[in-house]
């Protein structure tokens, strides 16, 4: 049989109850440094690098509500009391809910290419939620993507303009991208997205710049 999945209140944080911009301190319940994934699917990075980091805070967005449970009940069982996990379309929480200079880490792992043309306009990253992206990052906070599709990488690439070591924005440099704390030998985040993508042998790209 399945497993029952759980909700954990201590570990949910529901839309419903936000009410503007968010409060870290009262939602962790302690202050520091705050990393945001953008979708957390079944929380392998969360998982890893939130017992790598106690001291951290993570915050993890997911859309699809399978995986969203299967990530509240992971991250409950484990006993994390430095991760939360909201249901919620990333976009408009962004926009709505994050204050100015509050994020140290931005994590976007394996995001929906949208393969299709006519379906690009869907793709996460775009010129509007990069300009979100860099209102909620502290000044040195960093923003981390991995793809495995070619085209939006280098979608992502244009719209940092990331050219020859060096972003164009005059507030954002490229710097290198260390692997994570779940990654394995010849992995970078360990997810299992990615995981998948290099059983099939495709090739991994990723991309780190930190605002300045």
């Amino acid at each position: 049989m399945p497993r029952l999945l759980k909700d954990y209140p201590s570990v949910s944080l529901k839309p419903e109850n936000l009410d503007g911009r968010i409060d870290f301190v009262r939602i962790f319940g302690r202050s520091g440094p705050v990393h945001i994934e953008i979708g957390t699917g079944k929380a392998t990075f969360l998982l890893n690098q939130a017992r790598a980091q106690p001291d951290d805070n993570f915050l993890g967005i997911e859309w699809a509500r399978k995986y969203y449970r299967y990530a509240v009940d992971r991250i409950g069982r484990w006993g994390l009391t430095n991760v939360r996990i909201i249901r919620t379309e990333a976009a408009a929480f962004l926009a709505d809910f994050l204050p100015d200079n509050s994020v140290s880490c931005f994590h976007i792992y394996f995001p929906d290419p949208w393969p299709k043309k006519r379906h690009h306009k869907r793709r996460f990253f775009c010129p509007a939620n990069l300009e979100q992206l860099l209102r909620c990052l502290k000044k040195d906070g960093q923003l981390r993507i991995a793809t495995d599709h070619a085209d939006y990488f280098e979608q992502i690439r244009q719209v940092l303009t990331v050219g020859a070591g060096q972003c164009a924005c005059p507030w954002l440099e490229e710097i290198e991208f260390f692997p994570t704390a779940g990654a394995d030998r010849g992995e970078w985040v360990g997810t299992n997205f990615e995981r998948k993508y290099i059983k099939d042998q495709r090739p991994i790209y990723t991309l780190a710049v930190r605002r300045t």
